[in-house]
């Protein structure tokens, strides 16, 4: 992909238009970093920039002097040096105006983020001290941080992500500079107008990337918390028993389950955050002074699936994340479970991630992972057409013993495949001389 994107930029300088790498793949760059992508920012216009390459894409950014220039399989976006007119949905400007490299650099949202690298030259251009800032592993904002937030409100999110996410060097994390960490708590309830699908992708990146639970904290102590996941601020204060819950209340304990996870699946990071989310509404206290959080797995679910609906999920992420909530608390009960019970749990097709939910969840309180070596014993043991075997007759075959259509033929199945889960019979005979006994009680 450099290749193609140094392509680029050489036809761009050899039509005599001034041209770099742009933003985060330079800030990537200099960290040791691969970039996903390459952004591409040069003096020419758009139309100039069309006229050079034969394949430009995206052409309804051209009013915003960006364009996409396909080269092999890859795209690049290639923007017109520009400063933005005003912001009036804390989104996006109303217009923009072409400007010079300097210009450019200085309308962008943080030092880091600034920076430009010619890649013919082998020469970085730095207008506005991102790579002292890249150094001192500062997250700040360029200019009046008040300014850069009001124009672009998702980039309080934005802060957040770098500064969680951003790779340590000898173990030094990156921070946010003291005026930029003020602006954002000044303006953390602002964040409350950014469209819900721009605040979910960047929590993603969040739970899903290095440091989820220094994300949640930086969440937390701005104020953003309680604006984009109000339900998890709740966690806050909710007191646990002590003699399995060591660490402190529910808050402390999904912080310290997210401290688990580095670049985990976005589906675990999603159930981490949710998996107590039913407590506060299901805390009760005992006459013996013990606390009870009766069915907060079940009410868990029933949240975890109204929040994420809400937030624009789709529907399969949905489903694997409020099954992970709701399955939760079974994983206690394993060793009493009957054979057949223990191969619908490993049947299921969020198994292995209810699984790593299960060891998180006991390493950051009672820390008795006795269950968890004892399911992944049996799942590396048991082969897959023994956990979830095919079913040894039909629907169908349950019509021909005269068992009217209905739930009656359901009931049979399921008492049918429970009995081939345990082991009691093997054949198709088996299961239909069972059946017909079944349909006998009908």
């Amino acid at each position: 992909m450099k290749d193609q994107a140094i392509s680029v930029v050489r036809q761009l300088q050899k039509a005599g238009y001034e041209t770099y790498f742009a933003g985060g793949s330079v800030r990537d760059q200099l960290l040791g970093l691969e970039s996903k992508d390459i952004d591409i920012a040069t003096s020419a216009t758009p139309e100039q920039v069309q006229k050079l390459f034969s394949r430009v894409t995206d052409l309804q950014g051209a009013c915003f002097g960006v364009v996409r220039v396909m080269v092999d399989e890859y795209a690049f976006e290639v923007a017109t040096f520009r400063r933005d007119g005003p912001y009036q949905d804390g989104r996006r400007p109303e217009y923009v105006e072409y400007t010079s490299a300097e210009e450019d650099a200085r309308r962008r949202d943080f030092t880091i983020n600034g920076l430009f690298y010619d890649p013919i030259a082998d020469k970085l251009i730095d207008f506005v001290g991102g790579q002292a800032d890249l150094e001192a592993r500062l997250i700040r904002a360029i200019g009046d941080p008040v300014a850069r937030f009001t124009e672009d409100k998702l980039r309080l999110l934005r802060a957040v992500r770098f500064a969680a996410n951003l790779p340590r060097k000898d173990r030094k994390p990156f921070i946010i500079e003291t005026n930029t960490w003020a602006a954002m708590c000044q303006l953390a309830p602002e964040i409350a107008c950014v469209a819900v699908e721009r605040v979910r992708d960047e929590l993603d990146k969040i739970w899903a990337g290095a440091r989820p639970e220094h994300g949640l904290d930086l969440l937390d102590q701005s104020g953003l918390l309680k604006v984009v996941l109000p339900d998890v601020d709740h966690l806050h204060g909710v007191e646990q028993p002590p003699q399995f819950h060591p660490e402190g209340d529910v808050f402390q304990h999904v912080r310290m389950m997210l401290s688990k996870l580095h670049h985990s699946p976005l589906v675990l990071g999603l159930a981490v955050l949710f998996h107590d989310i039913g407590k506060p509404a299901t805390y009760q206290m005992d006459e013996t002074g013990r606390i009870r959080f009766n069915g907060h797995e079940s009410v868990g679910a029933r949240m975890t699936e109204r929040i994420m609906a809400d937030m624009r999920y789709s529907n399969e992420i949905i489903r694997q994340v409020v099954a992970l909530v709701e399955n939760h608390m079974t994983f206690k009960d394993v060793m009493r479970m009957k054979m057949s019970t223990l191969k619908r749990l490993m049947g299921r097709d969020t198994f292995e991630l209810e699984l790593e939910l299960h060891r998180i969840d006991c390493q950051c309180s009672h820390g008795d992972v006795e269950n968890y070596f004892f399911l992944k014993h049996q799942r590396e043991n048991m082969p897959v057409d023994e956990i979830k075997p095919t079913p040894l007759i039909s629907g169908h075959d349950v019509l021909a013993l005269g068992v009217p259509p209905g739930k009656a033929i359901g009931a049979i199945l399921n008492k049918v495949y429970e009995a081939q889960l345990e082991g009691s019979i093997h054949t198709h005979n088996d299961g239909i001389a069972l059946a017909r006994k079944l349909a006998n009680d009908f």
